[in-house]
């Protein structure tokens, strides 16, 4: 497959977990919206303003909006977030739905857009405990970015010596100690959220739950 095409298939990925992503911010109680999600000191809305943040981005946007906040990656993203987060849900789950066409994108790969919605929408659902239906391939895909990660989420070095295996795809790296289970619990350890740890299983998960940092 030539890197055109597969950057068009990426996108139809990215285009569909979007679409699966508002429908379920179009569906959350006002209670719901203003609980906690997996990310650290942000509520539901102002994880999916993120999202929506993020789709929204292009090239010259990233690059004003790290020149405002003094190029400091992590203070922009946690101040957009809580600008975003103030709106009400209804107009990010409209705003993400009209990004599930475009191909705009920050100064990186577009498998990072997918990354970016798959593992944001579960910090959401996770701890409300909704359903979260991810494509194969999107799971894949994100499996086989995020094995040789470095920043931000350090997953390369989160499973360095093991050997990890999804049950409910076709998809195994690594060599060492397995941990194994569902696709989305293995990215979202693998991207440092402790609690995908717990559909996890295997001699390796003691290890893996030691580099929850």
């Amino acid at each position: 497959m030539s890197d055109v095409a597969k950057d068009a298939a990426t996108w139809d990925l990215i285009h569909a977990e979007r679409a699966t992503t508002a429908g379920i911010l179009a569906g959350l109680t006002p209670e719901q919206a203003a609980a906690p999600s997996l990310c650290a000191g942000w509520t539901v809305t102002m994880t999916a303003g993120h999202i929506v943040q993020a789709a929204e981005q292009t090239t010259g946007s990233f690059m004003k909006g790290m020149a405002k906040h003094g190029f400091r990656f992590n203070t922009m993203m946690d101040r957009e977030a809580h600008r975003l987060g103030s709106r009400p849900m209804s107009e990010l789950a409209e705003r993400l739905q009209t990004r599930t066409t475009t191909t705009n994108r920050p100064p990186a790969p577009a498998l990072a857009m997918l990354g970016e919605v798959v593992t944001h929408t579960d910090d959401i659902c996770r701890p409300l405990g909704l359903s979260h239906h991810v494509q194969p391939g999107s799971l894949v895909a994100c499996m086989e970015m995020y094995k040789v990660a470095t920043f931000p989420v350090a997953a390369k070095k989160r499973i360095a010596g093991l050997s990890v295996r999804a049950t409910d795809v076709d998809w195994f790296y690594g060599q060492g100690p397995e941990v194994s289970g569902p696709a989305l619990a293995l990215i979202m350890a693998m991207t440092g959220r402790s609690a995908g740890l717990s559909d996890l299983s295997g001699p390796g998960l003691a290890l893996l739950r030691s580099r929850m940092v």
